[in-house]
């Protein structure tokens, strides 16, 4: 016999005999190492690519005075740009997701090594929107042994203005922005325009 919509409406339901089952609680998902890192990764550069939105209108600091800044290493000393006056200074914008930068580490490492014991060169490497376990990795796994710190609030890459990474700038022996690279570094390159920088002290 078929049983009708009214026949199962007027049937009482003994809510004993059937007891409504709740469904299971949703499983938590467990986020393992790799995923907190990608997200880090996405999140830094989203935040590259805004800073890039919000200083199109911006002027590069590309000649002039070089914006002073305090950089803090990543083994706790601490370095001044006032303090380097006399010398020719190289720095570095970079993060260990940039590709880019990964490409150029070995050439400035190789123009370092070419430059550490004159005495009147320093190289030093600001790293942007990283933090310092990727970044201490990634300077271990290139070899890196010029002085690198990480840009604490932006402070001095919002003073250089930087429009992505990674960036270079060469500042003369009187404080001054001599040289601009945006990308590209090769250390025969970087040689040429050091060395021309240190015979002349103006621009090349």
């Amino acid at each position: 016999m078929n049983t009708s919509i009214e026949d199962i409406s007027e049937t009482p339901v003994n809510p004993v005999e059937h007891p409504i089952e709740k469904p299971p609680p949703p499983a938590r998902r467990k986020i393992d190492f790799g995923s907190i890192v990608l997200l880090m990764g996405i999140l830094a550069v989203a935040a590259v690519f805004g800073l890039t939105l919000a200083r199109q209108n911006t002027i590069q600091s590309t000649e002039g005075a070089a914006p002073s800044f305090t950089l803090e290493l990543f083994d706790g000393q601490t370095v001044r740009l006032e303090d380097l006056r006399g010398k020719v200074v190289v720095v570095n914008f970079w993060a260990s997701w940039c590709g880019p930068c990964r490409t150029e580490a070995p050439e400035l490492e190789a123009a370092w090594q070419h430059y550490k014991d004159r005495g009147d060169v320093v190289f030093l490497g600001v790293a942007y929107a990283d933090n310092n376990p990727l970044s201490l990795a990634f300077m271990e796994d290139f070899g890196i042994t010029y002085p690198n710190g990480p840009d604490l609030g932006a402070r001095i890459s919002e003073a250089y203005h930087i429009r992505g990474i990674p960036e270079t700038f060469i500042i003369d022996r009187e404080g001054n922005i001599a040289k601009f690279i945006y990308a590209g570094i090769t250390a025969k390159n970087l040689k040429i325009i050091v060395d021309g920088v240190l015979e002349e002290g103006t621009d090349v």
